[in-house]
């Protein structure tokens, strides 16, 4: 039972912990007030909702370095959270107590509201959201009762990020023109992109191995990464020679989106003619043999790409935009709104993009060989359409780029116009016949 007795002018008290030691608290200035405090956490004791005061008197600073140090975090996480604290975070918070900042609900959120005045809301909540995340950490560890970032406020709400969606011509011009400023990897990888709905390090990460030519389809399983300049793939650095064993954690995102992705035969056609036309272990690599690193590709290859020149002062180097601002991953929104608009079931879709069903979709429904044949299907006929959509001498370019697509055109526009279509064939330039 919790007693009291007098310390010089204040008091002192004192009361039995869960593990049988006794715990104190000094500086209360009457006895009653020793003694409400100390039956208060007897109680707490009794209900299971004992905290140690004497936790919260950490310091924010101590028990991240303690936390990040423990935590189970991706190398890519793990980068961008030590950038948080490092240059938002702890400048601001590091020297407070953790129970200090329980009470601290207005502090935080005159702090958030700065770092709207600098930032984009989009940075803010990630910054915020590492913050909460080791409050809720310090919660579990029993330094603090609650987490004062419960009810902020973070962003505006009911506003969603916009995102681009590209037609097919719009692909096959960008890849066309990735082309032209890259090279036929860069084509490849374009079309990949739209096509299969894989992101970045899936496709910049794939090997020979991961690809099966008689299902015609590729395995994602451990994408390449990128954490401060250093690229990895299954754990290890891409330097290293690869060894049979036990991989190391570095997989996909999430489990399902470790996947099968089979892809239409005018793409496997391609995808195969590239892999025989280099010795690299990676599919996809620079014109000199290396690998692609994507802040590098994005600002040489795909921003010209597909924002163009408009504005150069030269007439004649003046490149129109193609869809400006189109970002790789967005690559992914198209390809999924493709194929609902195809009217491909949910479930093949989730599938293919390595998505997962909510609710009991997850648990009953399964893709079928015909859901698959019909995604290649739809795949395959926006492919043909896009070929039409070419005009004539956009045709001859893409002919000029990849020979290799001459019976692609010639199917293409046989398609579109039916029993005309021999005539259609016809016009295109015998001297591209005989390639």
């Amino acid at each position: 039972m919790a007693y009291a007795e007098k310390r010089g002018k204040t008091w002192r008290v004192k009361y039995k912990r869960p593990d049988g030691s006794e715990g104190s608290e000094s500086g209360f200035p009457t006895k009653s007030a020793a003694l409400a405090f100390g039956r208060e956490q007897e109680s707490r004791i009794r209900r299971n909702e004992w905290i140690d005061p004497k936790g919260g008197r950490m310091r924010f600073a101590e028990f991240t370095t303690a936390w990040i140090a423990a935590a189970r975090l991706s190398a890519n996480t793990r980068a961008k959270y030590e950038s948080f604290l490092r240059t938002r975070i702890l400048p601001e918070w590091g020297d407070w107590q953790l129970g200090a900042l329980v009470g601290a609900h207005l502090e935080i959120s005159g702090w958030v509201t700065d770092l709207h005045e600098e930032l984009a809301e989009s940075s803010v909540a990630s910054i915020f959201a590492c913050f909460s995340t080791i409050m809720n950490a310090a919660v579990d560890a029993q330094r603090i009762p609650a987490s004062p970032c419960a009810r902020i406020r973070v962003t505006s709400g009911g506003y969603e990020t916009e995102h681009l969606v590209a037609t097919p011509v719009q692909v096959l011009r960008a890849a066309m023109r990735l082309h032209q400023l890259g090279s036929h990897s860069d084509f490849v990888l374009c079309l990949m992109a739209s096509y299969t709905g894989a992101r970045w390090g899936e496709l910049a990460g794939q090997t020979r191995a991961e690809y099966d030519r008689v299902n015609r389809a590729i395995r994602i399983i451990e994408p390449l990464t990128e954490t401060a300049g250093v690229l990895a793939k299954g754990g290890r650095d891409v330097s290293e020679v690869p060894t049979e064993g036990r991989r190391r954690r570095a997989r996909t995102k999430t489990p399902a989106g470790t996947r099968w992705v089979q892809l239409p035969p005018f793409l496997a056609a391609l995808y195969e003619a590239l892999m025989a036309s280099h010795e690299s272990r990676y599919v996809f690599v620079g014109r000199r043999g290396g690998l692609l690193r994507r802040g590098n590709y994005r600002r040489r290859l795909w921003r010209p790409a597909w924002d163009g020149d408009p504005a150069n002062p030269d007439p004649a180097r003046r490149v129109p935009p193609i869809l400006r601002g189109f970002r790789f991953h967005e690559t992914r929104h198209t390809h999924r709104t493709w194929l609902a608009a195809d009217g491909v079931p949910e479930v093949a879709r989730a599938a293919r993009l390595g998505h997962q069903l909510q609710g009991m979709a997850n648990v009953y429904e399964h893709v079928t060989p015909e859901m698959e044949e019909q995604v290649l299907a739809c795949l395959t006929r926006r492919w043909q359409a896009s070929i039409r959509e070419l005009h004539p001498a956009e045709r001859d370019l893409l002919l000029e780029l990849v020979p290799s697509l001459r019976l692609e055109v010639e199917a293409a526009l046989a398609a579109g116009l039916g029993d005309d279509g021999a005539k259609v064939i016809s016009q295109i330039p015998p001297r591209r016949r005989a390639r």
